[in-house]
């Protein structure tokens, strides 16, 4: 395959989501074309790329589709089996490597990962057995830990909180027997995410870290700037960068961050794609999230991730659609500098993403008070 790869060409997307659509969007503006991969019928996102591929990732009759179709390939889901990634990359360019996707989607790997790098994150063991999982909880700090299955997990799924002092035996068949990763609890004092756009080439940009606040595990608002110290700042851009390179990255990869009450940054996981902290750049940034992918996958230079403005991002759950009708739309968008971003989905369902809203601001200070007002307008418990 011969880069760069010019408007005109075919976008292979895996995965049928919000991210999908979003990257879709900005392939359009750009004159590409994309062929989405969903696995499943389309609950909506999908819906505006030029094909869609419905049959399951099994389906030898689709990957043939999907491959004569595609001229390079990416991923807006990170949890697409392994077999799949590996076929795709034989026959195809794929961006970002299956290595990193595989890393990312087990908390085992991305874990090992981190620690044989020499990235920070916090103290975990490993859990293959009873035997294992009791020597852990023997080795827990006081603060305890959290006991997370090893596969398969985002948005606070296949998480359980434990002390140390619990029945081995009752938490390994409530995990039934999968391997799962105990990590150490550690004192939060912030949450933040850095997203990072690496090159074909190996160029890097990198943009402002994200301040993230969740609720009931998933994210609830993103402020940008993040409102944290300096050299917080510095080294989770750094360790961002470290993580790229560590993974021969090409594309956008989203590395979140704790930082403790002790002052350390650590590495919480990374999402191998376009991220829900990302969603402010579409507005608030010199180049989107999204538009940084396509630029990688398709070998053109990459844009500036340069913020124009302080912006918040808040996340719109199936839980502020009333049981008729729909939320407060035009009172939201009274707030000057708010923009509404819907996702096409078919049915609201408590927890489940249905868009998001953005709102620039004149200064980074008036963040808590857009956010006061736009929990207040759709009916958001504080």
């Amino acid at each position: 395959m011969d880069f760069p790869l010019l408007p005109g060409s075919t976008i292979g997307i895996l995965g049928g989501g919000q991210l999908g659509r979003m990257l879709t969007a900005c392939a359009h503006r750009s004159g590409y074309r994309t062929i989405s991969w969903i696995g499943h019928p389309d609950s909506g996102p999908a819906a505006q790329a030029d094909q869609v591929i419905e049959e399951p990732f099994d389906d030898p009759d689709a990957l043939q589709r999907f491959l004569e179709e595609a001229d390079v390939a990416t991923v807006e889901f990170e949890n697409i089996p392994l077999s799949l990634l590996q076929q795709i990359e034989q026959a195809l360019p794929l961006f970002p490597n299956a290595r990193a996707i595989e890393i990312s989607q087990h908390r085992e790997r991305e874990k090992s990962f981190l620690r044989e790098s020499g990235i920070p994150c916090a103290d975990f063991w490993v859990i293959d057995s009873l035997e294992a999982l009791e020597d852990a909880l023997q080795e827990l700090p006081e603060r305890g830990g959290i006991l997370k299955t090893a596969e398969f997990g985002y948005d606070g799924k296949g998480q359980l909180r434990v002390a140390g002092d619990e029945n081995a035996t009752d938490l390994w068949e409530q995990f039934a027997g999968q391997r799962a990763v105990l990590e150490e609890f550690v004192g939060l004092e912030t949450e933040v995410s850095v997203l990072v756009a690496r090159a074909q080439d190996g160029t890097i940009e990198v943009y402002d870290p994200a301040e993230n606040l969740h609720r009931n595990h998933i994210l609830d608002v993103s402020i940008v700037p993040a409102r944290i110290d300096e050299s917080y700042l510095e080294q989770s851009r750094d360790i961002a960068v470290k993580v790229a390179e560590s993974l021969d990255y090409v594309g956008i990869l989203a590395v979140e961050f704790f930082i403790t009450q002790r002052g350390r940054v650590l590495v919480n996981e990374m999402a191998p794609r376009p991220h829900n902290s990302g969603h402010h750049t579409i507005e608030a940034c010199a180049s989107s999230q999204f538009e940084q992918q396509l630029r990688a996958i398709t070998g053109l230079p990459l844009g500036s991730p340069r913020l124009l403005s302080p912006a918040v991002m808040m996340n719109l759950l199936g839980d502020v659609w009333p049981e008729t009708g729909q939320p407060a739309w035009p009172e939201l968008l009274s707030t000057p500098g708010t923009t509404l971003h819907l996702y096409g989905k078919q049915e609201a369902r408590v927890g489940r993403k249905m868009g998001h809203a953005t709102t620039l601001l004149a200064a980074a200070d008036e963040a808590d008070s857009v956010i006061a007002l736009q929990r207040s307008t759709l009916g958001i418990e504080v």
